[in-house]
This record gives C-alpha cells, sequence and structure tokens, in this order.
C-alpha cells in the first residue's frame, strides 16, 4: 500500500465556478483519488477556497455583505455544490483560516531570514475612479507579446507570458472600466525568484515525466525574455494575510498583506492542519514533512494551464527558499482549457454551464462521465450539447444501463431474484474473462498515469465487451433449448454488473453504488483476479432489479437547455 498526497487548484470564492473549472482540477483529482482508494492505498485528498484578495472584495461588496461573512457563505455553497458532485475531498479547507495565516507569515519570515525578500519601493496603477490601487488581476489591456485583448496585469491568459500592468497597451480598470489610471508611488515586498533560477531550473529538469503542457509553461517562464523574474508578494489591501512577522508589522507595510498567489498555495499545507483541528485526521507532518515520514508519499497537483506558473515557479520557490524540509510536488497534471458551444467558459463573464446550474438539470454522474472522457489534455476541447446528449445516451444509456436493465430483468423472468446455478464456462466465456483481464490491465495502466481519456475510452470498451457477449450468448434464446447453459450465461451476467460497479466508481460513483446495492455487493474491492471476480456472486445469492440507471436525453431537452444557455448568465 503506498501514500499519496493529492491536491487540486483552490477556486476562487468569488462565486460559482463552471464546469470548465470543474474538469480543469477538482474531478480529474477526485477521479484519481477514488481510483487509489479502491486499489487500496492510503489517500489526503485535499482542496480549499481561495479567499484573499481583490476577487473576494469585489465580489462581497456587489452582494452589499462584509467580505468575511461573504466569505464565509460561499464557501458554504462551495462545499455543497462539491459534494453534489461527489467530490471525495478529505478536507475542503479555507485560506483564510488562522492556520493558513500563521503558515504563511512563518514562510514569509523564514524566507526573509534566508535572504530571499527584499524591499521595492515602486509605482503602480491607481484609479482615480475608483479610488484605490488595483491589483495586477484587476487591470486589463491588450497583450504586448500576443495582441489579445483581454490580458490581465500579471499574465495574458491567451499565450501566458507573465506581465507588469505597464507592460499592457490600452490598460483600464476592470472594477469600473475607467481608463483615469496613474502611476503612484508605494513599498512592497518582493521574493528573489531571480536567485532560485538555477535550483528551480534542476528541480523541473528533474521531472522528466510531467505532461509537456506543464514543463513547457514552466519553462517558459524561467527562461523569457530577461529570464526569471522577482516578484512582489504583497499588495495594497485590506483583505488577506497581513504582512506581519510574529504579530508585528514589516516596516513600512502598515495596512499591507501578501499577495494571494502566495498565500493560496501554502493552503495545501494549512489544509491538512485544518483536517487534523477537525477531527478528521491526525499528524500532518507525515504528509508534508519530510523529516517526519513524508518522503514516501506520491504528491500528484491537478490543475488548468493557467495555474501552472505559479505552482511551478512561485510555490516551490517559496518551499525550496524556506530552508526547510517541505515535501515538494512529484507530479503537477495540467489542463488545457474548456471552451462552451463556440466561445470559452467564463466566470467573469458569466458565460457557460455553471455548476450549481448542471446538477439543477441532471444527476452528477451524466457531468462527471462526459467531461472526464473528454478531458483537455493534449489540446483545448469543446462542450457541444449534440455531443453531450450522444455521449451520454450512447454510452452510459445504451451501453451500461442497457445491460444492467437486459440481464437482471431477464433473470427476474425465468429465475427469480437470485443468482441462477447450474452450467460450466465454455469457451465463450474464458475468453471473454480473459478479453476483459486485458482490458483491466490497460484501464489501470491509464489511470496510474492520469491519462483520463484514455481511462474512459478503456472503460467503455469494457463495457462493450459485456454487451457484446450478451448480445452472442442470447440467454434468452439459449434458454428455450438448454436452461441450464442460460443459467450459466446469466450468472456470469450478474458477476459482470458487480465488476462493472467497482471499474466504474471513480468515474460514476452513484450509479456504481446503485449497481452494487442490486447486486448485494457493497463489499466488493478491486478485481486483482478478473476470473475470480466474474464468479464473486454464487447461486442463490439475492439481487434486485435496479432502476433506469441513465435516461436517455431527448432532442426537446437539448434544445430547451441551448437555449436556456444560450446568453449571460445574470
Amino acid at each position: 500500500m503506498a501514500r499519496h498526497l493529492i491536491t487540486s487548484a483552490i477556486p476562487y470564492i468569488n462565486g460559482i465556478k463552471h464546469l470548465g473549472n470543474l474538469v480543469g482540477s477538482q474531478l480529474p483529482a477526485d477521479l484519481y483519488a477514488r481510483y487509489l482508494r479502491g486499489r487500496g492505498h492510503e489517500v489526503l485528498f485535499l482542496c480549499a477556497t481561495d479567499e484573499h484578495g481583490t476577487p473576494a472584495e469585489l465580489a462581497a461588496a456587489k452582494a452589499g455583505k462584509p467580505v468575511a461573512e461573504y466569505c464565509a457563505e460561499m464557501h458554504v455553497v462551495q462545499a455543497q455544490i462539491a459534494e453534489g458532485f461527489r467530490l471525495s475531498f478529505d478536507h475542503f479547507g479555507r485560506s483564510s483560516s488562522a492556520e493558513n495565516k500563521a503558515l504563511t507569515q512563518h514562510l514569509a519570515k523564514r524566507l526573509a531570514e534566508e535572504g530571499l525578500i527584499r524591499e521595492v519601493t515602486e509605482k503602480q496603477m491607481y484609479s482615480v475612479a475608483d479610488a484605490r490601487f488595483l491589483p495586477d488581476r484587476y487591470i486589463e489591456g491588450t497583450c504586448p507579446n500576443c495582441g489579445f485583448e483581454s490580458a490581465r496585469g500579471d499574465q495574458c491568459d491567451n499565450c501566458t507570458k507573465q506581465l507588469d500592468p505597464t507592460d499592457l497597451i490600452n490598460p483600464r480598470s476592470t472594477v469600473s472600466g475607467s481608463t483615469e489610471l496613474e502611476l503612484r508611488e508605494t513599498k512592497h515586498l518582493y521574493l528573489r525568484q531571480s536567485e532560485m533560477k538555477d535550483k528551480l531550473e534542476a528541480w523541473i529538469d528533474s521531472k522528466t515525466d510531467w505532461p509537456v503542457l506543464s514543463t513547457s509553461i514552466a519553462k517558459k517562464w524561467l527562461n523569457d525574455g530577461d529570464g526569471l523574474q522577482d516578484r512582489g508578494i504583497t499588495r495594497d489591501l485590506s483583505w488577506g494575510v497581513p504582512a506581519q512577522f510574529d504579530g508585528a508589522p514589516w516596516e513600512g507595510m502598515d495596512g499591507k498583506v501578501f499577495y494571494v498567489w502566495f498565500d493560496a498555495p501554502i493552503e495545501y499545507i494549512a489544509c491538512s492542519q485544518e483536517w487534523v483541528a477537525a477531527g478528521k485526521g491526525a499528524d500532518w507532518e507525515r504528509w508534508w514533512r519530510t523529516d517526519k515520514g513524508a518522503d514516501d508519499v506520491t504528491y500528484t497537483q491537478f490543475m488548468g494551464k493557467d495555474n501552472v506558473p505559479f505552482h511551478t515557479i512561485g510555490f516551490p520557490a517559496t518551499i525550496l527558499g524556506s530552508g526547510e524540509p517541505w515535501k515538494l510536488v512529484d507530479y503537477i497534471k495540467s489542463f488545457n482549457y474548456l471552451n462552451y458551444d463556440g466561445g470559452q467558459f467564463s466566470t467573469s463573464r458569466g458565460r457557460g454551464v455553471f455548476m450549481d446550474q448542471a446538477l439543477e438539470i441532471l444527476p452528477s454522474d451524466y457531468w462527471r462521465w462526459w467531461l472526464l472522457s473528454h478531458a483537455p489534455e493534449s489540446s483545448d476541447a469543446e462542450f457541444t450539447w449534440e455531443n453531450f446528449q450522444a455521449s451520454v445516451n450512447k454510452d452510459l444509456a445504451d451501453v451500461l444501463g442497457n445491460f444492467v436493465s437486459r440481464i437482471t430483468k431477464f433473470c427476474r423472468s425465468k429465475f427469480g431474484e437470485a443468482v441462477p446455478e447450474g452450467g460450466a464456462w465454455g469457451a465463450q466465456e474464458e475468453a471473454l474473462a480473459e478479453a476483459i483481464a486485458g482490458r483491466v490491465k490497460a484501464y489501470e495502466g491509464f489511470m496510474d498515469e492520469k491519462e483520463v481519456r484514455k481511462a474512459a475510452a478503456e472503460l467503455r470498451a469494457i463495457w462493450v465487451l459485456g454487451n457484446e457477449y450478451l448480445q452472442s450468448a442470447a440467454p434468452w434464446s439459449t434458454f428455450k433449448e438448454d436452461p441450464v447453459k442460460a443459467a450459466m450465461q446469466t450468472r456470469l451476467g450478474l458477476n459482470l454488473i458487480s465488476l462493472y460497479a467497482v471499474l466504474s466508481a471513480p468515474f460514476i460513483p452513484d450509479a456504481s453504488a446503485t449497481m452494487l446495492a442490486a447486486m448485494g455487493a457493497e463489499g466488493a474491492g478491486w478485481p486483482e483476479d478478473v476470473k475470480a471476480a466474474l464468479s464473486a456472486l454464487s447461486a442463490g445469492h439475492a439481487f434486485t432489479v435496479p432502476d433506469v440507471l441513465f435516461a436517455k436525453i431527448a432532442d426537446e431537452q437539448r434544445e430547451e437547455w441551448q437555449t436556456r444557455f444560450a446568453g449571460i448568465r445574470t
């Protein structure tokens, strides 16, 4: 049994996330966590809400609530939606926690002691209309590198180039839209990332098994233009972790807080402390401190490509620079963007299907299957309602759901609601077991390598094998001439349901639980021996016929949803 630490990118607190956010981090992380647990490994799966910075302040102001109250309410909302999608976090924390505040300030102090923080007096964009300094992410303009017209002041989402607000062409405030911006003097703390370049580069170069997407973005930041630049880690804001050390403000930093991208990744560690404080676990250090046993932990992060620079450069610079024995990530699984019906999903612009809306119209398994089987791994992917309808109807309803319905109803009609006895496997059954065993091995390999789409395709192929067998064996025809042989064929079909339930649990956990309950096989474990698993339900074992696992999506429903979600969410 191995030990696996899994984190997904933590979602901003400022509103409910869309399906593109879900498939870019939390959902594939949950898939992997569920799979590893199913194989018997020890897993700690952590996530949290990212609550600091201007996004939270502006969202709270729009809601007419104090920012702390707003964040507390939205944390509950996001936790409930995560539960609705069956995201199996061991703990869902908050970056505004006391644990994260203390750890952020501790690590900043360690970096200062190591000579990796310097003070910089600089000029930053001040919005006259908004009467405030604007954080980088709340200034937009045209990217000087690629011409993208909605580049932010810290990064261009189109070409991923690291930017400063002064680099933008025709900058404007995203708070008010005002172009009345001026540079004003202020003082901030900078993390001396440039001093860490060689160490960071050596670490990244050692990750030869990372996806090309992860390493290419990291190396672009390391070597782009003048090379790795120092990065400001404080902001002129009131909401955030105060720039303090041992309870006292850094001299000249009164009223300033740490940059949200400095404290947010630290929440991964703090979240495990919250997990212990909540009474859910013990000994968080054995997961994060290499001097406390974390050397034997495999740490995997899941995130969209826009988050990669902060997790390959910023957060590792903090961890390495601290000089303390913290666990570094072993593997970063990054994803491209999921686009929506000819455009882009966008939280800020309200475009696309949002997580709460998705759960209003269909159970989570429908969404989980489509999103994971179409995960944007090697390139951007696109959600269309036609594709969604076709995938649900063909994969879930016709292949898996139809198989379960046909064999259980046939057995009930001819043998009753118990696994029938009699008959022995023949060549056809032996061939089926061998074929499934080969597919299961391939499925496990893809899951181990976190190849999400390939794993989904392999799982579907395993479902198809059962359908092909059922169609070929045709126990309903065999029964007329040889009821004993039909009983054997039916018994194998019922065992396939239990096998499918276990294998499918990481993708469609609710349907899996329904199948296992119907078969009275709730305790079924991972099929290390496929042939044995296909005989696990012995003659006389009681079962029930489950309700329809997956209802087909009608054309009228698809057309209704296309119309409903065509506009901007208000």
